[in-house]
């Protein structure tokens, strides 16, 4: 062994409780194999969880398990992109379905990680609580033996008796809130347990966090419905348009109310060179709370949902359903209803499907289905615009149709979407050329069906409507006070300094009393000896330096010595 290795263990066992460890981090022990026993191997496993080491790979598991789910469609929230990639991915999609991710937060691994970094978490806070607690309920340690060899130091003598200098050192600590008593000639006071407190907190904030996010995923409920000015909904599952839950949730769960769209109000910027940029999306909607609530009246706004016990009401999307009138060949009226288009592009060209599947006949009396393809341009443009519409807002709306007759398909049991027409068993109607019949229409025009099969007309009224997306997740309070909580606990423990402070005062051979101060922080910190000096300074003023020829001990200095760091912390 060197001299400078026997000199560092000489002042480790010179410091004493002293110097022992300023933190609750559980110390990393040597990794050996254990001895033959199933008690032994669980110990030994037990250890190695609970570990700093294994804690953070754990942590980076989970952040590199969440990739997969944010890139690869998720059955839990788009069961049709899954369906498309597996159309398209045809040797890929079988690997994905082995390795669980088109499911990747239900799945087995992720549960497993998940799982494992709890348990982790929790086996490192129970000890380091209990430890916590006790060093709580101490005292600081006695000073060492020799002061001179912590780290900042300063030393001087005075005319005061050590009495009066121990007992304004003890007035002066506490009333810098530091934890200060009187142990035997010195003062041992320690400040900074809030620095643990911290890491405690962080600890258990993340704790809070996965349970919040297992019982969101679990228990939460999201819905999307559109709803056409004067439509109604009732919080139930049959009324939503596209519904997924968590694995436990029940359709008791669902918050009970009722609301009615009432109006849907969107502006535009109608010059410079944000023309055409959104201004102000609102929906004027009427709800009721349970089943006989009192109908309140208010308006849901873009990030600003109506909160109903639990359950938030998103407006998400809008667009225009244009009112649409189809008669038979002998003038009835078979069809009247606003009809929801979907949007392409940021002027609200859109696009959808009439389907009149009953009550329908031709002019010789024979029944038929109709679908006719609608193109709306809220804004035409004029020749050369057909395409697209000019701008968002109704300012010259046309509405192009596309009629086609014959079996829809409805009858058939096989879902299809009420936004696409299935043209297998349809025949398209012929214009006057013989070629696909599609008319442009303005508020309140007809378009004939060849052979009196009937008149379709655009009615002046349009209405708008709005797509709600209602999102019940239980978890969510719990999840933000988690995160507020691990963000303060996070920011105490790498700010604030755990450090201990001894004042020793003696009466010396000379009969003058010898002063030491000394300060020992968890680390290497530049404010240790700052804050010595300054207290040095307080109790210097109240014990002044005695007069000496030497002037060596005549004024508190102070010194810093290099130590050995501490273990890192988990």
């Amino acid at each position: 062994m060197s001299k400078t290795d026997t000199g560092t263990g000489r002042d480790r066992e010179e410091l004493g409780a002293a110097g022992s460890r300023l933190s609750t981090a559980p110390q990393e022990e040597a990794v050996s194999l254990p001895g033959l026993g199933v008690i032994g191997w669980v110990r030994w496993f037990w250890r190695q969880l609970t570990s700093m080491r294994v804690a953070l790979l754990l942590l980076l598991l989970l952040s590199l398990g969440a990739i997969p789910g944010s890139l690869i469609p998720q059955t839990g929230a788009d069961a049709t992109k899954v369906e498309d990639f597996r159309a398209a991915h045809k040797t890929l999609a079988p690997v994905y379905d082995k390795l669980g991710l088109f499911h990747v937060y239900s799945s087995v691994w992720f549960s497993a990680i998940y799982i494992l970094l709890f348990v982790s978490l929790i086996g490192c806070i129970i000890p380091r609580t209990w430890q916590f607690v006790g060093q709580l309920r101490g005292r600081p340690p006695g000073a060492p033996k020799r002061l001179d060899r912590l780290p900042a130091y300063t030393t001087w003598t005075t005319t005061a008796d050590p009495e009066q200098v121990r007992a304004a050192a003890l007035g002066l600590l506490k009333k810098r809130r530091f934890r200060a008593h009187a142990v035997g000639d010195a003062v041992a006071a320690e400040k900074g347990y809030v620095r643990e407190l911290g890491n405690l907190a962080f600890h258990i904030a993340l704790i809070v966090l996965l349970i919040a996010f297992a019982s969101g995923q679990l228990f939460k409920s999201d819905g999307t419905k559109l709803m056409v000015e004067g439509d109604g909904f009732s919080n139930a599952l049959p009324m939503y348009d596209d519904f997924k839950s968590g694995s436990l949730f029940e359709p008791d769960d669902l918050v009970p109310f009722s609301f009615d769209l009432e109006d849907f109000k969107g502006t535009y910027e109608l010059t410079g060179p944000n023309r055409g940029t959104p201004r102000t999306f609102q929906a004027k909607i009427r709800y009721s709370e349970g089943a006989y609530g009192k109908q309140t009246e208010t308006t849901v706004k873009v990030n600003e949902p109506l909160e109903i016990d639990g359950s938030k009401v998103y407006l998400v999307s809008h667009g225009y359903a244009p009112v649409i009138t189809v008669r038979d060949g002998k003038g009835k009226v078979v069809y009247r209803d606003a009809v929801p288009l979907l949007p392409l592009d940021g002027n609200v060209t859109s696009q959808g499907v009439v389907k009149v599947m009953d009550g329908y006949r031709d002019a010789k009396g024979k029944k038929e289905q109709l679908g006719i393809k609608a193109f709306f341009l809220p804004t035409y443009g004029g020749a050369g615009m057909e395409i697209a519409s000019a701008f968002p807002a109704l300012l010259n709306p046309v509405l192009n149709l596309e009629p086609y007759h014959g079996d829809l398909g409805v009858d058939s049991g096989l879902p299809q979407s009420v936004y696409q027409l299935d043209k297998t068993h349809m025949k398209d109607y012929k214009d006057a050329k013989g070629a696909q019949l599609r008319v442009n229409l303005k508020p309140g025009e007809s378009m004939k069906l060849p052979n009196g099969a009937g008149t379709v007309t655009f009615e002046k009224d349009v209405k708008e409507w709005a797509g709600f997306e209602i999102v019940q997740e239980p978890g969510g309070g719990w999840a933000l006070g988690g995160a507020v909580a691990a963000i303060l606990g996070l920011a105490g423990s790498l700010f604030i300094q755990r450090r201990r402070v001894w004042v020793r005062a003696v009466r010396g051979d000379d009969g003058v009393t010898v002063v030491e101060m000394a300060g020992l922080g968890r680390s290497e910190s530049a404010k240790v000896p700052e804050e010595l000096g300054v207290l040095a300074g307080h109790l210097y003023e109240r014990a002044p330096g005695a007069p000496a020829p030497d002037d060596e001990h005549s004024a508190p200095t102070t010194d810093r010595h290099a130590v050995p760091a501490e273990g890192a912390e988990k």
